[in-house]
């Protein structure tokens, strides 16, 4: 490999660090902190690794050297500081050829919203996009740290955008760190707000068919993505100003 060809890559690598880092902070803004716990990972196409927030470090606190580099393919050998939950991020993305990027985490109205029974209505925007398609997976509500459970959890996502995990928290996933972040937020959103509405002691109305088609083709369109993207990072920046020195993400 030449000079320049590696220089490239390491220049690529150092974005992709910048921008999970600034996916992590941003997601602690959006209220998806627990200690050091939670994950936020991608993959690159072509790559036999995947990028991941290490063990140790929270989402609040991500920088860019905390994102580990770690093997995809579960047989060999992973980064030592990569989160004992990888076997979750890599059932996925073996059973998931579409989905690019995952969100792990115990937000807690996602959290306590998995502990129901109940469906996932579209009272907001944000629920809109997971009505019909945000399965709960009941098998265990522990920590999924052996391939065996991490593959009974890719099966109950099947193909759908997000998963429930009874008593422990979600999986959001997507085709880009974009979406995922995004749609990571939009579903605890969604959550509160449906979780709120049940406390009114009166009946409440949400969205029909209709209107829940055609906010998927608008208000969940991949340039809206992109815009509220553009916020989370402006949100991030405000936030962190030293995120400005970063690898521009």
């Amino acid at each position: 490999m030449s000079e320049s060809t590696e220089g490239r890559k390491d220049s690529s690598q150092k974005k992709t660090a910048a921008t999970l880092a600034a996916a992590a902070r941003s997601l602690s803004l959006g209220g998806h902190d627990d200690f050091n716990q939670g994950q936020v990972s991608l993959r690159l196409p072509g790559r036999a690794h995947m990028f991941i927030k290490g063990a140790m470090k929270g989402f609040d606190e991500c920088v860019p050297t905390d994102i580990v580099t770690t093997p995809l393919d579960p047989a060999d050998e992973p980064d030592p500081l990569a989160p004992p939950e990888l076997p979750l991020h890599q059932a996925i993305y073996k059973s998931r050829p579409d989905v690019n990027a995952i969100v792990h985490s115990h937000a807690p109205n996602g959290l306590i919203f998995g502990a129901t029974d109940l469906p996932l209505r579209p009272v907001s925007h944000d629920g809109a996009y997971f009505q019909g398609r945000l399965p709960k997976f009941t098998e265990t509500s522990n920590t999924v740290l052996n391939l065996e459970t991490a593959n009974l959890v890719a099966k109950a996502l099947g193909d759908n955008p997000a998963l429930l995990l009874r008593n422990h928290g979600s999986v959001v996933v997507g085709k880009t760190i974009q979406h995922a972040v995004v749609f990571a937020h939009m579903l605890e959103r969604a959550c509160k707000l449906q979780l709120a509405a049940e406390q009114l002691n009166v009946d409440y109305h949400w969205s029909g068919r209709g209107d829940v088609a055609k906010k998927r083709d608008f208000v969940h369109s991949d340039l809206s993505v992109r815009s509220y993207w553009t916020y989370c990072l402006s949100q991030v920046r405000r936030r962190w100003p030293e995120v400005n020195g970063w690898k521009r993400p």
